[in-house]
């Protein structure tokens, strides 16, 4: 009897589609509210560090002095509150997720320099 049950699902099992991907081959494709990874647009940060005092995580770190923001993927839970807080909207949640990493990294982003007007680099 039992030979009967493995043989049903040995059928059963020809005719399907696989239930996994061909990871390499087909990409996975993301939920669009999924959450993956934090995203900040550097070019729109105040650097008001808003952001690293909601993080429930300890995950994000914000530098005045030195116009950087960091944070620790590790760490970093995915629950959004930095996004809502953010009162420029230069962070994001992504759906895709970051690369694995066999350390531990923090991600460091830099605001990038202004530039002087030219009328004023004339005088």
């Amino acid at each position: 009897m039992a030979v009967m049950k493995i043989k049903n699902v040995v059928l059963r099992s020809l005719f399907k589609k696989p239930a996994t991907l061909l990871y390499p081959v087909v990409c996975r494709e993301y939920p669009e509210k999924g959450k993956g990874h934090i995203a900040v647009d550097m070019s729109t940060c105040i650097c008001c560090s808003i952001c690293a005092k909601k993080c429930p995580a300890d995950a994000i770190k914000v530098d005045r002095a030195n116009k950087s923001w960091e944070i620790s993927r590790m760490s970093c839970v995915q629950c959004g509150c930095c996004v809502d807080c953010c009162p420029k909207g230069s962070l994001t949640m992504e759906n895709t997720y970051t690369q694995p990493d066999v350390s531990l990294t923090v991600d460091t982003f830099f605001k990038p320099e202004e530039e002087a007007p030219a009328e004023a680099a004339e005088k």
